[in-house]
């Protein structure tokens, strides 16, 4: 077993009583609500009083749906108790975060030109979670409409980082990261357009799935960037994303990029075992530009993989720097494209960091961004083509420990690759999960991607990684 720095984490045992049941993840909180051992309620409680006690200094919320939370735990405990299953995601908690619709509750996509929007219908992805028996505790801190980045310049603060609120717990999902780190909620929805989820999962050391493209509706999801928009399940673990996304992936004839593709058990994909699996591992994409530290974390990690009987060989894919500036270009045009009207009515009702963001995509030429799509299809054919040889992709989840929270500090997209975005742009499955710790105490992560659809495979390896680690298991201390 590869444990955690002790010096930076620790844990409560499962069965010591209410104050454990927050330390606890999607399989084993249903496993104790199936067994008589627990209540929804109880385990509601539990997150709400957590919340009450730690998010004033982390800020991850920025509405804390407390009738809504205890009124859907009552019935989920009514439910099972009549007999009423609805599946392994019935009385878990859970929040969303704040760009996804939920009727009768705010909205806000954390903007100023939100502060005050309460839909009247919900997201697909938060009405399947109801369907699902899911308790939902509240609505997680983005950035700004999931793109501007840390701004303190908004209604709300930046979340920050439970492992250490002095750094930032990355986005723009950066609340959903925060939530689940802090052990807040066992679970989280985030949305991923360049690596929204992961970044997040990497910096406060939970597992992060962006599925497939089209896997999970993005209807009544605020939209980011069209035709690269994903949701999908922030947990505590590979076990947990695979309950998750099966409480929330299938097809929605409402969303035009939702894909009519079966929706398998993930869970019971879950063998334990990558005997056989073909692993491509890219390491030219974090061997230069990552900090000592996450080479050696993520080579590690490959070690792992390769003592649990996986096939691991060095692969090389087109440059980081083909896939970010391809995906940089089109997602300039299409964010330019959602904002434009209150851009030009209302801009300084935005933060300073979107504008910054957002503005430059209304200078690029119509013949670029045709381009940058014909390149987006070129990169994905070749690696489409790499998967001949290989079941799966593995890489670093982030090239970096967590960024300081400094209001002047530089733009962290001008640091480094974003070693997500190839991902991103191809719309394939890729989970992000726990692989150490920096020496000062922050997470690390390693990245694995697979096939179009085949989010199985993926979440059967990070699953089998986890078995034979604890990475996943440390629990930040909460002053």
């Amino acid at each position: 077993m590869h444990a955690p720095a002790t010096a930076y984490a620790t844990s409560t045992p499962a069965g010591s009583g209410d104050a454990a049941l927050t330390d606890l993840g999607i399989v084993e909180l249903g496993r104790m609500l199936r067994a008589g051992a627990t209540s929804s309620l109880a385990i509601t409680r539990a997150c709400l009083d957590r919340i009450a006690a730690h998010d004033g200094t982390l800020a991850s919320f920025i509405t804390v749906t407390v009738d809504t939370a205890l009124a859907q735990a009552r019935r989920a405990d009514a439910e099972l108790a009549a007999g009423l299953d609805r599946g392994p995601f019935h009385g878990i908690p859970y929040a969303l975060k704040d760009n996804v619709d939920t009727a009768g509750i705010l909205s806000s996509s954390h903007s100023k030109i939100f502060a005050d929007r309460i839909p009247p219908e919900s997201a697909a992805v938060a009405q399947r979670l109801e369907q699902a028996g899911g308790v939902l505790i509240g609505k997680t801190a983005t950035f700004e409409f999931a793109i501007g980045g840390p701004s303190w310049d908004l209604p709300w603060p930046p979340a920050r980082n439970p492992w250490n609120r002095d750094y930032l717990p990355g986005g723009s999902s950066s609340g959903s990261g925060a939530a689940v780190g802090a052990r807040f909620v066992p679970a989280a929805i985030g949305t991923d357009t360049g690596g929204s989820i992961r970044w997040p999962a990497a910096m406060c050391g939970i597992t992060g799935l962006k599925p497939t493209y089209g896997r999970v509706s993005r209807r009544g999801v605020h939209p980011n960037t069209y035709s690269l928009d994903h949701c999908g399940p922030m947990t505590r673990s590979a076990a947990d994303c695979a309950v998750m996304l099966s409480a929330c992936a299938g097809h929605d004839p409402r969303d035009p990029g939702s894909i009519d593709e079966a929706v398998p058990d993930y869970a019971a994909a879950l063998s334990g075992s990558v005997a056989g699996l073909r692993i491509g591992l890219v390491r030219h994409w974090y061997e230069e530009d990552a900090t000592a530290e996450v080479v050696a974390a993520v080579d590690e990690a490959a070690d792992v993989l390769r003592g649990l009987g996986a096939h691991v060989e060095i692969v090389t894919l087109d440059p980081l720097r083909d896939y970010v500036d391809a995906k940089t270009t089109i997602s300039s045009v299409e964010l330019f494209t959602v904002h434009e009207r209150d851009l030009r009515t209302r801009p300084r009702d935005f933060s300073k960091r979107l504008r910054g963001r957002v503005l430059p995509g209304a200078l690029i030429r119509g013949e670029d961004y045709v381009q940058a799509i014909r390149w987006r299809t070129e990169l994905t054919s070749r690696m489409f083509a790499a998967f001949r040889r290989f079941d799966l992709f593995a890489t670093a989840g982030w090239l970096a420990p967590a960024d300081p929270a400094d209001p002047d500090g530089v733009d962290f997209f001008q640091k480094r690759q974003l070693v997500t975005m190839p991902f991103s742009l191809t719309g394939l499955p890729a989970l992000n999960l726990p692989c150490g710790f920096s020496a000062g105490g922050l997470p690390l992560s390693l990245q694995l991607a697979g096939r179009p659809f085949d989010e199985a495979t993926v979440l059967r390896a990070g699953d089998a990684y986890q078995r034979a680690t604890d990475w996943h298991l440390a629990t930040p201390v909460l002053a």
